[in-house]
């Protein structure tokens, strides 16, 4: 579509979601709203806002049992890990909520290509496969020159074993033309947050280029134009009435559907955290339950969205969210530029402080034990299951036949090259009982060619 066609859309209807959350339901229309969301065709907006006002204990346990209910049946027991890799500090804008605001007086960084292959490498030796790169917003700076040039050494940069399979990018709302760029220059997914759906807080809080709301909300549209396929959104939550936000980003993710032939591929929930010159009094901080509610809720009504979460989260709440919802994990972050050459992560440098310090050996290690299965697989990416070949896949909810045998062929490989004794230890059941859930026969005959192959020492196989 056109901007001018774009512009007459009325995406976002701040009115009609407000009133919305007034809505209030009982425990048995719950239960209905939980058994078509099982469903796997979605919710719609009253169905939410009904969900989003239950408060008792009992109907959270019954919103929770249906969420990883959808979860399983689409994505399985898997969780995919990435490290975000933060390029550059350098931004015109002075939005209220980032570190890398103009106000902050700590030092700027822009890393070289080669610091970016130091960084790579570095990551690399941990065993992660996918990266999703951040840059602030400067024209000079961090033209789409630079970016691009940055995939291209990430991809070029290979420290036997070691690769890096998939990059995906968050940089600001920019043109069609410099989409275009990205694409060719063999991004992943285009990741853009909203921040908040609301205007007026929006207004409030950014400062700068970014200020410009309809900019940022048209932005997905514009890289789908471009011939990117893989689309992430997501809020940051605390900014404003997390209710509101949810509704929106549903919303938001039906227009996408209907008028970009493709939804969401992800849908991030960063909570706000505080960070050097950062530490916002917010009348809307989300609590943890009502964190793991709203996590619930974008699971049962975008079935087939991949719904990540960051290092921002404890260990804690993070083993509560893969349980109801969550199939995408940071691990090992730095949110500085240069951050992996040091052992402080919450540097002067960073964008925000994190909450979860584990090591990717660590998180590994942790999901195995809890019955899940960790994966670095970027197999869909390489063979053209993305957009709306994904979708359909997702939408059916057979997307894990592809995922399952991927997910441990990538994970044998983790194990194989880079996991501690220990890890490998509460793996090696993890992985039997993983085979198991592959049905179909020759499937299974394909995956053991090639865990045998790569204890023979072949490295990235998929199916």
């Amino acid at each position: 579509m056109t901007d001018l066609d774009l512009a007459k859309i009325n995406i976002i209807e701040d009115d009609k979601l407000l009133k919305l959350l007034s809505t209030r339901t009982g425990h048995s229309e719950v239960k209905e709203i939980l058994k078509k969301g099982e469903e796997l065709k979605g919710l719609d907006l009253n169905d939410c806002a009904k969900l989003l006002s239950i408060q008792g204990d009992k109907l959270l346990e019954m919103l929770f049992a249906s969420a990883k209910k959808v979860k399983m049946t689409i994505y399985g027991p898997r969780l995919v890990l990435f490290a975000p890799l933060y390029c550059s500090s350098f931004c015109v804008n002075d939005c209220d909520y980032c570190a890398f605001h103009t106000r902050n007086p700590a030092s700027r960084v822009k890393l070289s290509l080669e610091s970016i292959k130091e960084q790579v490498e570095i990551l690399e030796a941990m065993g992660h496969k996918r990266l999703l790169l951040e840059f602030g917003e400067h024209p000079i700076e961090n033209p789409i020159e630079y970016v691009v040039d940055v995939i291209r050494t990430i991809y070029a940069t290979k420290k036997a074993p070691g690769e890096i399979r998939r990059v995906n990018v968050n940089i600001a709302a920019a043109t069609v033309e410099n989409y275009r760029r990205l694409k060719e220059a063999g991004i992943g997914t285009y990741q853009l947050f909203q921040e908040t759906y609301h205007k007026a807080t929006y207004k409030k809080m950014h400062h700068g280029p970014k200020a410009d709301y309809q900019r940022q909300l048209l932005a997905i549209p514009k890289a789908y134009e471009a011939g990117i396929n893989d689309l992430g959104i997501g809020v940051l939550f605390g900014l404003y009435d997390y209710r509101f936000e949810v509704l929106s980003l549903v919303q938001y993710a039906q227009f996408m559907d209907k008028v970009l032939g493709v939804g969401p591929h992800t849908i991030s929930v960063p909570r706000f955290q505080s960070a050097h010159t950062v530490n916002l009094q917010l009348k809307h901080r989300v609590s943890d339950r009502d964190f793991l509610k709203l996590i619930a809720i974008l699971r049962l009504a975008v079935p087939y969205t991949g719904m990540i979460i960051s290092t921002r989260e404890s260990p804690e709440i993070r083993r509560q969210a893969f349980a109801i919802g969550i199939s995408q994990a940071s691990a090992a972050s730095r949110t500085a530029p240069g951050g992996y050459k040091t052992d402080n992560d919450q540097a002067t440098g960073s964008q925000f402080n994190i909450n979860d310090h584990r090591s990717l050996d660590e998180v590994v290690q942790d999901i195995c034990q809890l019955g899940y299965l960790p994966s670095f697989c970027t197999a869909c990416y390489r063979l053209g299951r993305t957009g709306d070949v994904f979708m359909k896949l997702a939408k059916a909810g057979t997307i894990h036949q592809k995922c399952q045998p991927n997910a441990l062929t990538t994970f044998k490989e983790y194990l194989l090259d880079y996991a501690s004794p220990e890890t490998r230890q509460v793996s090696e059941k993890s992985i039997i009982d993983h085979m198991k859930l592959i049905e179909n026969p020759q499937t299974r005959k394909r995956l053991n060619e090639n865990l045998k192959k790569l204890e023979d020492g072949t490295r990235d196989l998929y199916i």
